[in-house]
């Protein structure tokens, strides 16, 4: 019986499988633990919106309240994106005479308004782009972390100094469950969840504060999988 023999060409050819292999495993990894990582793929992300909004105006200088744009905060999971109406109460375009309305007329002529007067005239939604993601198996409740005293300032930064908003923390999950795990640092009264620039006075124990705060309201932070993952 004749055996059968592998051609010569087999051996480099192996070689440069075994190659293969392992660079696609470095590839691997590289794509799913490096480049997909939060901390480098969206921290610092900023895109262009379609009008240039500073909350650094509105909510710095201005002292307007998150409220006012994100007004279901408060209410339900979501922070809601301000509709063109709430843009329009103040920004309002002018009317069919050319001549600007008798309240809500800031800068009515701006070009940088025009895409908000373009929505308001048409009814199309202002096409907002969405800078804090996070997956769609993640629930995230805005209203029960604001109740419980949570800033603001504790996911987003300091919004009221961002001309461009940006995302400054990296939202992964170590993130947030290092903060269930121990949120007395992230807790202040509730009444100055949206004061972003507010700090405790000089004889202030957050500690002290934090064990009676969240004794109570019941704040017990959950860490296992079903808080998130539901």
């Amino acid at each position: 019986m004749k055996r059968f023999l592998f051609p010569r060409w087999m051996n480099p050819f192996l070689g440069v499988l075994g190659l293969a292999v392992v660079g696609g495993g470095v590839y691997a990894a590289a794509m799913g633990g490096l480049i997909t990582d939060p901390k480098t793929l969206n921290v610092g992300y900023m895109p262009t919106q379609p009008v240039p909004f500073s909350h650094a105006l509105h909510a710095g200088q201005l002292k307007m309240d998150c409220r006012y744009c994100h007004n279901t905060v408060f209410d339900a999971a979501h922070a809601a994106i301000p509709p063109t109406a709430t843009c329009v109460n103040c920004h309002s375009p002018a009317g069919e005479d050319g001549q600007p309305p008798a309240l809500g007329a800031v800068h009515t002529e701006s070009a940088k308004l025009q895409p908000i007067h373009e929505s308001w005239k048409t009814g199309r939604s202002m096409a907002w782009k969405r800078i804090h993601n996070l997956p769609e198996f993640v629930y995230f409740n805005h209203a029960a972390h604001v109740n419980s005293g949570v800033s603001c300032k504790s996911c987003h930064g300091r919004i009221d100094q961002m001309e461009v908003v940006y995302q400054a923390e990296e939202l992964s999950m170590a993130w947030c469950i290092t903060c269930h795990r121990n949120p007395n640092e992230h807790l202040r009264p509730q009444e100055f969840v949206t004061k972003l620039d507010w700090t405790p006075p000089e004889d202030w124990d957050q500690e002290e504060f934090a064990k009676a705060h969240r004794e109570k309201y019941n704040i017990n932070p959950q860490t296992h999988c079903a808080v998130c993952h539901r």
